[in-house]
């Protein structure tokens, strides 16, 4: 952007109308300026990022994942004695079971029985030192395995490493159950039991039950533990830890349709992930046995209950069979009829069959299930051709019918009967020997030596990179959000001449007065006009000069007055040093801190702030005792705040503040006015009737562009004229994007003659 200075002289130039605001192009050479100036910030947090990254690696108790592996065989297991014929159809097979066993496998009912094995409603743990207490116990396991570490620093209480509590039995009332309570070692396996308040519960020694009589019951079977060591001990809600389990256990299906289920579970107690989980794929393969048994066993008590039944039919059949052959004295059905006989007795055993298979399959489906539909039409084409057969019969003559019909009952009774021994003896086996269709392929087992979590370089690598991108992240959003002006066309658009731009000077941050510290108050000047006054920030003030210098003819008097939007903006900085550099030109200059509720000039210039402008005004004092030199330049003057009065409003709509500005103009060329805060007070819209000229100051980046345009709005309804701006403060933007640029241009040392030179 070119470089423009807006001087007095250019009052007819046309300024653009006033507009809200100017869009911003977001674009990525200014995406990559605004992270090229905040790149110290970004790279001190990535590295806080990885410092705490390399820290959670070194402090945080390592995980280990125990890993097993289930098979689930699609087929349902074969059940001797009652499996389906080939003439009945098979219920369909999912081919795909897992998904009902992975919910099997984290099942209250298989949780429950790893629960009481392995006792995980009682937990014991160490009560370490906060931050480094696991990180130490580690180190002192993988140096000195087994022994109990002493106490560091005389802390006895907490555990060091090493200690180990083995507990028989825990039993507590129901209003403990999940309330931690503190188990303290004493000495010679003596152990104290407390409440979470401190109070004593009940006293006990090792290998003992101790009880205190009110449902509280403790058996502790082993501890190893320095004296004073503490231990929480908590009886957990069973409900709750298997919410626990059943939410870090995994359970996937390896492959679609495979059957093959992995299991995974972490711990820090890298033995106690291993037996959780094999006792849950035990417990699970367990179970999965018994259902099977108990179906074995389900249709052995049907065959069982159906055999006394048949049996009594058969004596009662051949009892039948014994009368009417002695009766007719018949022994035996004739030859051609014998064929009849056994195809209705073939016939009768199926349908006697498919009706006790019809009994077996009413206890599984409905009469609507497509199986037990197929069975009943089954009988019914069997009961077809029994009928059919039967019609034949009925030419027989009637003694060789009955003897025919009765022949006929024995053979298929005798027939059934002997088959449901059969199938009794079956069943019997297969309750005894059931398999299910389930087994354990791999056993849980753990890697001892890389812990699951945390891995070193995922979490540095994640830890740094999620640093990098929150860094990032909070640069843009803050420049987002920092909506204060950082372009002189945001403050032309407001209808504000910039006059000069000053860039930062971080010489001038380190000389200059700051209010309320005492080490300012030791009467030394501070103004970079002395201290530097090559710095860049005053080469753009001797600018502001010159500009004021040719303007001088056009204003109405020779009073200047510097104002400012809110307060921090540097104000007195520019009004103290321009006053300088005015009086190093051969003016004579005044310079009067008229903010006498919060003035600072006076530390700025080594002087003290009483005996100025406010005691001027009420009279205590005359313009000789109030006016003082400045040292370092003979040209300026300086009247200070005074003492803060409880009035600063009414001293300065005084008729002696407006005679007292008309004698001091008359004896200075030019007299430099610093007035409190625009929007703050109401001070320098009073100052401003006075003055010939008013310019304000705008801070780079910390006044908004409304705030700018409230000020001059402020002052201007109280009749009050702003010249132009002064933007102070301004930074170089990592693409050079800002205009009133200014170049460090020293003079060159002469260089000594060498020798023979001419």
């Amino acid at each position: 952007m070119a470089t423009h200075v807006i001087s007095r002289a250019d009052a007819p130039y046309a300024v653009p109308p006033a507009a809200n605001a100017r869009e911003d192009d977001i674009d990525i050479p200014t995406l990559v300026s605004t992270l090229t100036d905040n790149k110290w910030p970004i790279l001190f947090g990535t590295l806080a990022f990885f410092i705490v990254s390399v820290a959670y690696v070194l402090l945080a108790t390592p995980q280990y994942e125990a890993n097993a592996v289930v098979q689930v065989e699609s087929r349902p297991p074969t059940v001797p004695g009652l499996n389906q014929p080939t003439t009945a159809p098979a219920p369909p097979i999912v081919d795909a079971p897992a998904a009902t066993e992975t919910q099997l496998l984290t099942s209250r009912r298989v949780l429950g029985e790893a629960i009481e094995r392995l006792d995980l409603d009682t937990v014991v743990e160490p009560v370490r030192m906060p931050l480094i207490g696991e990180t130490m116990a580690r180190m002192q396991q993988r140096l000195h395995p087994g022994e109990v570490a002493s106490p560091w620093f005389g802390l006895d209480s907490y555990a060091w490493g090493g200690e180990q509590v083995d507990v028989g039995s825990f039993e507590v009332p129901e209003q403990l159950v999940g309330i931690p309570l503190q188990l303290i070692a004493g000495e010679r396996g003596k152990y104290k039991l407390l409440d979470p308040d401190g109070n004593l519960m009940l006293e006990g020694r090792v290998g003992q039950k101790a009880t205190n009589g009110r449902g509280l019951t403790l058996e502790v079977e082993r501890l190893a533990a320095n004296p004073g060591t503490r231990f929480e001990m908590t009886r957990l809600n069973t409900m709750a830890l298997m919410t626990k389990l059943k939410k870090d256990i995994t359970v996937s299906e390896q492959g679609r349709n495979s059957g093959i289920i992995n299991l995974t579970y972490p711990h820090p107690d890298a033995l106690r992930a291993k037996q959780v989980l094999d006792q849950i794929t035990q417990a699970y393969v367990r179970q999965n046995v018994a259902r099977n048994s108990a179906e074995a066993a389900k249709r052995l008590q049907f065959v069982t209950e159906q055999l006394p039944k048949v049996r009594r039919e058969l004596a009662d059949a051949q009892a039948r069979l014994n009368t009417f052959q002695s009766r007719t004295r018949t022994m035996d059905v004739g030859v051609s009829n014998k064929a009849l006989l056994d195809q209705t007795v073939a016939l009768d055993q199926s349908i006697q069959q498919l009706q006790v298979q019809r009994a077996d399959i009413a206890s599984r489906y409905t009469p609507e299930h497509p199986v037990y539909q197929s069975l009943m039409r089954q009988i019914g084409q069997f009961e077809a051709k029994k009928n059919q057969i039967m019609g034949q019969i009925g030419n027989l003559p009637d003694t060789q019918q009955g003897l025919f019909r009765l022949n006929r009952d024995v053979e298929v009774i005798n027939q059934t009967y002997a088959n449901l021994l059969d199938q009794a003896q079956q069943l019997n086996i297969a309750a005894a020997s059931a398999v299910g269709n389930a087994r354990v392929i791999d056993p849980a087992d753990v890697n001892m030596d890389s812990p699951s979590w945390p891995k070193p370089l995922i979490v540095i690598g994640a830890g740094t990179l999620i640093g990098a991108m929150f860094m990032v992240a909070f640069v843009l959003t803050r420049q987002m959000f920092r909506r204060g002006v950082e372009d002189p066309v945001d403050i032309e658009l407001l209808g504000l001449p910039v006059y000069a731009s000053i860039p930062f000077s971080a010489k001038g941050k380190q000389v200059v007065a700051q209010p309320g510290t005492a080490a300012r108050r030791d009467g030394k000047q501070r103004l970079l006009a002395f201290r530097s006054p090559s710095d860049l920030a005053m080469e753009a003030l001797r600018t502001l000069r010159t500009s004021l210098h040719f303007a001088r003819f056009e204003m109405k008097n020779n009073m200047l007055m510097i104002a400012a939007p809110s307060p921090g903006v540097g104000k007195s900085f520019v009004c103290a040093n321009l006053a300088v550099t005015m009086a190093q030109a051969g003016q004579r200059v005044l310079l009067v801190d008229a903010d006498m509720r919060r003035g600072t000039l006076h530390l700025a210039l080594g002087t003290r702030a009483d005996g100025g402008l406010s005691e001027l005004i009420s009279g205590r004092i005359d313009e000789i005792q109030a006016v003082r030199k400045v040292g370092g330049t003979e040209n300026l003057s300086f009247i200070s705040r005074g003492t803060i009065p409880p009035n600063p409003s009414e001293l300065l709509m005084h008729p002696r503040f407006t005679s007292l500005l008309d004698k001091l103009a008359q004896q200075y060329d030019i007299v430099v006015i610093d007035t409190p805060p625009v929007l703050a007070v109401t001070d320098a819209a009073v100052i401003g009737h006075h003055v010939g000229t008013c310019l304000m100051v705008v801070r780079w980046g910390l006044n908004q562009q409304r705030e700018i345009a409230l000020a001059k709005q402020r002052l201007e309804q109280n009749g009050v004229e702003v010249r132009g701006a002064i933007f102070n403060a301004v930074q170089k933007r990592g693409s050079g994007q800002y205009a009133y640029t200014y170049y460090d241009y020293q003079p060159m040392k002469d260089e000594p003659l060498r020798a023979g030179a001419r």
